[in-house]
């Protein structure tokens, strides 16, 4: 038996957020309104270094990034509905654990730190056909291992994901928060073909129908349907709006974590932007959904925090032009 006691810490957190430094984002636009250049001609770029200073209070400056990711395995894999065997959960893990994925090198061009979290990999999420991802302790407790996740004093956080399956299982929350079938919602995810994609809308159907009576609560639905990397992703998004920490968001958990804390209060992602302009369509219109404008378009699809590392230099570039340029005379 589980009761409600678990969640109510976090239903307190996302009642009553910190809100940003507006003065401080009005002090930046003023200063590129100063310098010499014409008016808004660096276009978003100012508007990035704005969003900086009004979650941090301060001159927009990028000295201790962070990329964390977050990776978990989930029993509805086993419906068939990914081109990778589960094991390739832990092996790209073991691969950025080696330095020799794509992460390890976008990390070192842009100068950032980099976390990878094994989320009990060897204990796959239950099967959401069938029953709750997680218990209510269970999801709380990983909520908060999220939290605890980007202690350290960075000062802005870079979130990504891996694990085999997840973009079926964001897929499902994403009809549960939003409206709409699997149809609506899946996508081809690591490569999967026209069959798979059949399929995967399928289990995200006999997910929403098996939970239906619990889906109005948005940790429900991250307890019911989602995984430890969501839960994890969620703790870490929530623990940086409490320390007004910049987040930048990348890949299908992040997205449907993000969601799930909007839900819960419309104003919980104004601290975050979105990395890229995901290649699924399914995605775009979650992140559409969340009123979110992605910084990049580069088709990525690749996973493991790639376009979130991309977006953290160009937030790094944008904070350097706010504090460095000259001022007109």
């Amino acid at each position: 038996m589980t009761s409600a006691l678990p969640f109510d810490d976090f239903r307190k957190l996302l009642a009553v957020l910190p809100t940003g430094d507006a003065a401080a984002g009005e002090r930046v636009r003023a200063q590129f309104a100063r310098a010499e250049k014409p008016q808004g001609s660096l276009g978003r770029l100012e508007d990035i270094a704005a969003w900086l200073a009004i979650w941090t209070g301060r001159p927009p400056a990028v000295t201790k990034p962070l990329v964390a990711i977050f990776a978990g395995n989930h029993g509805v894999a086993r419906h068939d509905i990914s081109p990778r065997p589960v094991e390739a959960t832990a092996r790209a893990v073991e691969l950025c654990a080696a330095g020799g994925a794509a992460i390890n090198q976008l990390c070192l061009a842009h100068d950032l730190g980099l976390k990878v979290f094994d989320l009990a990999l060897h204990l796959p999420t239950a099967d959401i056909t069938e029953e709750a991802a997680l218990d209510e302790r269970g999801c709380a407790a990983t909520m908060a291992f999220g939290m605890e996740a980007i202690a350290g004093g960075t000062d802005l956080v870079c979130i990504g994901d891996l694990g085999v399956g997840n973009s079926t299982v964001a897929a499902a929350m994403f009809a549960a928060l939003f409206g709409g079938t699997g149809a609506d919602w899946v996508g081809a995810g690591s490569g999967a073909d026209a069959e798979m994609i059949a399929r995967k809308a399928e289990i995200v159907d006999a997910a929403l129908a098996r939970h239906a009576g619990r889906l109005t609560d948005p940790l429900e639905v991250l307890r019911c349907i989602g995984g430890r990397e969501f839960a994890a992703i969620a703790g870490a998004v929530l623990a940086a709006r409490m320390e007004r920490i910049p987040v930048i968001l990348d890949g299908h958990a992040a997205t449907a974590a993000a969601a799930v804390l909007q839900a819960a209060n419309p104003a919980a992602l104004d601290h975050c932007v979105v990395a890229h302009l995901p290649v699924e369509l399914g995605h775009r219109k979650a992140i559409e959904r969340l009123g979110l404008e992605p910084l990049l378009d580069l088709r990525l699809a690749h996973g493991e925090g790639a376009g979130a590392a991309l977006a953290a230099g160009l937030v790094k570039a944008a904070a350097l032009c706010s504090t460095g340029m000259a001022a007109a005379l």
